[in-house]
């Protein structure tokens, strides 16, 4: 492997991302508890997503702007056009199949920018949790509860 691409491809992380850890960690501090980097099928897709929480069917990916072609930061490569511009196009078809699959498996889906306040990224994922279930927020409510008696 001698050209540039390869050995600057390999500095690129495929989890853990700074973007990724806040969110998680923010979600962590909050009492949810997840999966991280989970693989498996939905409706014959294989889907990989960043957080993952199993009982409440809720997958999470945190999209860099780059790689998944964000509207607001994405930019066409200037150098190599014939090299990344298909690599660029087959990202982002397979985010929406991996999307599609996962909703016709009963799945919800929240895609956040790596740009995205952490703050907000949190917020927009514990939406969709807290909608994923009645009974979410009265289970943080009470371990938060919990954790305040203990701390006294």
């Amino acid at each position: 492997m001698s050209d540039g691409r390869s050995r600057n491809m390999r500095a690129n992380r495929r989890t853990d991302t700074k973007p990724e850890v806040a969110l998680r960690q923010a979600l962590h501090r909050m009492g949810y508890r997840y999966r991280k980097d989970l693989r498996f099928e939905a409706c014959g897709v294989k889907v990989r997503p960043d957080v993952v929480f199993t009982a409440r069917k809720v997958a999470v990916f945190v999209d860099g702007c780059f790689w998944h072609v964000c509207p607001e930061h994405g930019r066409q490569p200037t150098r190599n056009e014939w090299y990344w511009t298909p690599k660029l196009r087959r990202n982002v078809e397979r985010d929406r199949a991996a999307d599609a699959a996962l909703a016709e498996a009963g799945w919800r889906v929240v895609r956040v920018w790596e740009h995205v306040e952490p703050s907000a990224a949190v917020a927009a994922v514990v939406a969709v949790l807290e909608g994923a279930s009645e009974h979410v927020s009265d289970n943080i409510a009470s371990r938060r509860r919990r954790r305040d008696r203990r701390s006294e």
